[in-house]
């Protein structure tokens, strides 16, 4: 019998018995055929590998997992991942969401064609993030968008439902909506869920709302609850700790859980990989690496209903990857629907600028110039003193707080250059309201010069962070004269900087470019006193109203946990500079 290829003396992980079996694989038609030594003399092999007991896993599955936090361009980003050994990502495109509505995921999944990779689509749950009055986001995904996706083709979930709060106090939300209505018309489709924290009863709340999943940072209880109330747990970098891996092992808890990477930076892709890297920091952390391999192929494949893939075994899709060694997870060859997609002994096509988007995504920022009164912060009161909220950061974690401080008042203008805290500035760039929301930021972040970026989680609105006027004013024209990116300023220069003119958030640049403009700004942020193991998250997360406790948006401050706006100034009435127009 005729095959298409042959893979001999290989050493391949047996999902099914989580472990490492010598066998012969057989290929015919992109998916495995036979799995055995003793028969393959009766097949004709087209093309054959002599392995030599290299080791063979299935392509690597990535079930939770943005493509525009790479703030690269899907084909650009997929051409790394083959490199990494992943060959399936369900990807849940709510950034460019917010920008484009639909039409910005039709966009994207139209980029993602003919790529080397499997993509496949959550469908975003919370466009916006919370609501209009809280925030002011270029587009929606409602109920009509929602009843459309369930009929395209490719998608096969719906995304991460954010908004909690609502969820737990709104029974008409439109968050409740779409998990009823995906109830009903899909009975099958996983629900992903982000739940920062909850635990007893609000978790059980969250959970019989129809929300099956969390991929948020745990904690040890966390995961203890989560899996006993029979929740899946899509593991990120943050979340494995050697007491959560402790605790999986020992209670062998291997089928309640997948490693995703939910935000992959571009330095972070080029420097030390994706989902490969997490499977190895799993070993590390005590995983056997059969398990870790396991929790990147079959566990979140089973989770989405991806019954094709996620291990090698006849009728399965041949999605592989020839390990140079298990040690190091060093990638030899990835093969998609067994055909070879990367071999690290042949040189790769040069990546070209990315044209794949519509004209009108590479003009999106919709905001005049600037002047440098947009940045004063105006009170009723010309003199003396006001009580504020601060933002507060902390180094290690997105999560922010709210600190209560004293600021001086000169001429009707509350003195923020001369304290010690920043000016945080969102401008709404989308063309609708012309919006300004203020917060004076403390903790770890900035103490000089200034950042501007449009790249701003979930709104992506155009947001200003630093020390003084000047700065933040020629970073934030600089921005909106690129249409969009993340600039640095430092006395009156820019420093570092990177254009992401795709909807404000993704490069048209080659990964590599992108990578070293990305890691520039990291470093000059860090230079001028941001202190964060992920600066740019922290930073682009100061406006994502779903993540505790104290966020910024166009409307103003907002208690994430209450869900509501609160004043920067504390029992004094407050006006900013006026909105643009």
């Amino acid at each position: 019998m005729k095959i298409d290829l042959l893979l001999k003396n290989a050493q391949f992980f047996n999902a099914y018995l989580k472990k490492f079996v010598h066998s012969d694989l057989a290929i015919l038609n992109g998916k495995f055929f036979y799995i055995g030594t003793e028969e393959t003399s009766e097949l004709e092999a087209t093309a054959t590998i002599e392995l030599q007991g290299k080791y063979v896993i299935p392509g690597l599955i990535d079930s939770h997992m943005h493509i525009e936090s790479s703030m690269a361009a899907p084909r650009t980003f997929t051409q790394a991942l083959v490199k990494n050994g992943v060959t399936t990502i369900v990807a849940e495109p709510h950034e460019i969401a917010n920008v484009f509505g639909l039409e910005g995921i039709k966009a994207l999944m139209a980029a993602a064609q003919d790529c080397p990779v499997d993509v496949r689509i959550a469908i975003p749950s919370s466009v916006p993030s919370t609501n209009s009055m809280l925030e002011t986001s270029g587009s929606e995904i409602n109920c009509s968008e929602l009843a459309e996706m369930l009929q395209m083709d490719g998608v096969i979930c719906l995304g991460e439902v954010m908004n909690y709060v609502d969820v737990l106090n709104q029974p008409d939300s439109k968050s409740n909506q779409f998990i009823r209505y995906v109830k009903e018309t899909k009975g099958h489709f996983p629900i992903e869920g982000h739940c920062p924290r909850l635990l007893g009863l609000p978790l059980a709340r969250f959970l019989f709302a129809g929300v099956t999943s969390d991929h948020t940072e745990q904690s040890l209880q966390g995961i203890k609850e989560r899996i006993a109330n029979g929740m899946f747990v899509e593991i990120q970098e943050k979340s494995l700790k050697r007491e959560i891996i402790d605790y999986l092992v020992t209670n062998e808890l291997y089928e309640h859980f997948a490693l995703v990477t939910d935000d992959t930076m571009p330095d972070v892709l080029m420097k030390r990989g994706h989902l490969n890297y997490l499977v190895k920091k799993a070993v590390e952390l005590g995983l056997k690496s059969e398990l870790a391999i396991y929790a990147a192929t079959f566990t979140p494949a089973r989770r989405m209903g991806l019954v094709d893939r996620g291990s090698i075994a006849p009728g399965k899709v041949a999605d592989f990857v020839i390990l140079e060694d298990l040690q190091t997870l060093a990638i030899h060859q990835t093969f998609k629907n067994g055909r070879e997609v990367f071999n690290s002994e042949k040189k790769q096509a040069a990546e070209e600028v990315d044209v794949s988007f519509p004209t009108h995504f590479y003009h999106s920022v919709h905001l005049p110039l600037l002047t440098a009164d947009c940045f004063n912060i105006k009170t009723n009161q010309k003199d003396g003193r006001v009580t504020c909220r601060v933002l507060y950061v902390s180094e290690g974690t997105t999560f922010t707080k709210e600190k209560i401080v004293s600021l001086p008042v000169r001429n009707y203008l509350i003195d923020w250059e001369n304290s010690s805290y920043c000016l945080a500035v969102i401008l709404e760039r989308h063309g609708k309201d012309g919006n300004r929301g203020y917060a004076l930021v403390g903790g770890d972040a900035l103490k000089a010069g200034a950042v501007a970026t449009t790249y701003a989680h979930d709104h992506h609105n155009l947001l200003v962070l630093g020390r003084n006027k000047q700065d933040m004013l020629f970073a934030a024209n600089q921005v909106i004269t690129k249409q969009g990116g993340y600039y640095v300023a430092h006395k009156g220069k820019i420093i570092a900087k990177t254009d992401l003119p795709i909807a404000g958030i993704l490069s048209d640049q080659p990964l590599a470019v992108l990578s070293a403009e990305v890691n520039e700004v990291k470093n000059a942020l860090a230079q001028l006193g941001y202190r964060h193991d992920n600066i740019i998250m922290s930073i682009s997360t100061l406006s994502l109203t779903v993540s505790p406790e104290l966020k910024l948006t166009d409307k103003g401050l907002v208690n994430v946990n209450q869900q509501r706006l609160v004043p920067l100034v504390i029992g004094k009435t407050m006006d900013a500079s006026p909105s643009l127009s």
